[in-house]
């Protein structure tokens, strides 16, 4: 999160001492961190969203910086929080559990990382950078039981496609809760099958590709909520696939490298479904513009969103 303009350099030392106090503070937190993104597939993105947010600020930092100021008052108003909750999380980690308290420790993190922004850039900055700023939470670990529940909706979603499908190729099926029985084998829609990890990479995506290609408010809003029944076709579509392989092909394909291994070629078909939505409505959102002279500039202070068609091409 640099402004490379002279006249920004102090401010920018101010903000990385910012940060390398913040990250020497919640070392053992940023650790543990770290090692539940590498070792939960439920949390594998948390580790990304960080340099994520970094990106999205330097690409668009003539935009961000250009009337950078010093706001000491609100930037402490904002850190100051940030140091109660992590303080709060110090004194009593029994009460909140090891998971809460990583959730408490990493939302103080990011309060005082855009509380330090504020005091070094200011309002106006702030304001410019609300989404890299705002995309930073999903830095903070989900508690497990609502990551639990997100799993079970995964589960029940994929289970009702999957028999729809089913159904349509016309292959024998007994649906009960989440087992299928099939010509000569049984398959259950376990923990491990829900999707929860490509639904939430394919949510983020939405997220990112809402933010650069589109402008509308409520074109963002379907984009991103959009991603979560493609996702959970994408998982039906994959279960029957390889559960069809191994009826009539091979049963190697039930426990083979395709079951195992076959998540980015199932990925092309979500994406499939994702990219012609986005193009649809980033196509409307230009046409919507044309009928209404001298609205060049959108919500976003006059960002030019690239068009997904032009780079298609």
């Amino acid at each position: 999160m640099f402004y490379t303009a002279s006249k920004g350099q102090a401010r920018n030392l101010w903000f990385l001492l910012i940060v390398a106090l913040s990250l020497l503070l919640f070392r053992l937190s940023l650790s543990i961190l770290t090692n539940l993104s590498f070792n939960d597939e439920r949390y594998s993105h948390v580790v990304l969203i960080p340099l994520i947010s970094v990106c999205l600020v330097y690409s668009e930092r003539k935009r961000i910086f250009h009337a950078s100021q010093y706001s000491p008052g609100i930037g402490m108003l904002l850190i100051l929080p940030g140091v109660v909750l992590y303080y709060i999380a110090e004194l009593w980690p029994f009460a909140l559990g090891q998971n809460g308290r990583l959730s408490l420790d990493v939302l103080a993190l990011v309060t005082v990382w855009i509380g330090g922004f504020v005091l070094c850039y200011g309002t106006r900055s702030f304001r410019a950078a609300i989404f890299p700023l705002s995309f930073l939470l999903l830095t903070i670990p989900m508690p497990p039981a609502v990551l639990d529940e997100a799993v079970l909706g995964l589960q029940k979603g994929s289970a009702g496609i999957t028999y729809g499908l089913f159904k349509i190729l016309g292959v024998p099926v007994f649906w009960q809760g989440f087992n299928f029985s099939l010509p000569g084998v049984e398959i259950e829609i376990a923990k491990e099958c829900s999707g929860i990890r490509s639904t939430l990479a394919l949510f983020i995506t939405g997220m990112l590709a809402s933010h650069i290609f589109l402008r509308s408010g409520w074109r963002k809003v379907v984009l991103c909520l959009a991603t979560i029944p493609i996702a959970i076709f994408k998982n039906a579509v994959r279960i029957v696939t390889i559960s069809s392989l191994g009826i009539y092909v091979d049963r190697d394909f039930l426990y083979g490298r395709l079951h195992h291994q076959g998540g980015l070629l199932f990925a092309l078909i979500a994406l499939g479904i994702f990219v012609p939505l986005l193009l649809a409505l980033q196509n409307s959102e230009v046409r919507s513009r044309r009928r209404q002279p001298g609205s060049d500039t959108g919500s976003n202070g006059g960002v030019v969103r690239p068009n997904l068609g032009v780079l298609a091409r």
